[in-house]
């Protein structure tokens, strides 16, 4: 007689079952020998229904089987691990990351599947610290976060364009210019 179990995967991806687990009161009119099942063990791949079977023999030879329904489960989130990152602007102001550049060794019992990132695209509105979220999803849906920084820099320096200009001294011998009359752009 068998029985149906859902079992949860350990942190190293793994499941595993008993004969009790699966055994619902099998009996026999004389004795039952031994009760053994075809699957004990489960990896990442199981996670979802499996079919086992569980045997009993008894002390005469006779064998019965019966089959359960092991339904393995992956509840445990991903581990996030995040690392600060720095960027620096290009010649247009802008500074583009993505999620891998923040991921300092995330990972799952099964597999990671996603990586995200709250912020992907900095301009000079964000030089300085910028405080992002990283979200790290693995194969089963479950998901975990982990917050680092974007600190972006502007390290080109700005181009400055001269033009010449021609003034006239004042009835003293004197002339007078500002600085943007001397900027070419």
């Amino acid at each position: 007689v068998c029985q149906d179990v859902t079992v949860q995967r350990d942190t190293a991806g793994n499941a595993s079952i008993t004969v009790s687990d699966i055994d619902n009161g099998s009996s026999d009119n004389c004795a039952i020998a031994s009760l053994s099942l075809d699957t004990t063990s489960f990896s990442c791949a199981d996670v979802g229904a499996n079919t086992v079977t569980l045997t009993a023999v008894d002390s005469s030879g006779n064998s019965a089987s019966c089959t359960a329904t092991v339904t393995v489960e992956d509840n445990l989130a991903p581990m996030a691990i995040c690392q600060d990152v720095t960027v620096f602007l290009d010649g247009a102001g802008q500074a583009s990351i993505t999620a891998a550049d923040f991921d300092n060794g995330s990972n799952d019992n099964c597999g990671i599947a996603t990586l995200m990132v709250s912020q992907m695209n900095f301009s000079c509105a964000n030089i300085g610290a910028n405080g992002v979220v990283l979200m790290v999803t693995d194969v089963n849906g479950n998901v975990d976060t982990c917050s680092a920084t974007v600190t972006v820099l502007d390290t080109i320096a700005p181009m400055a364009i001269c033009q010449d200009i021609t003034v006239q001294l004042d009835t003293t011998g004197n002339a007078m210019i500002a600085s943007m009359d001397l900027d070419g752009g």
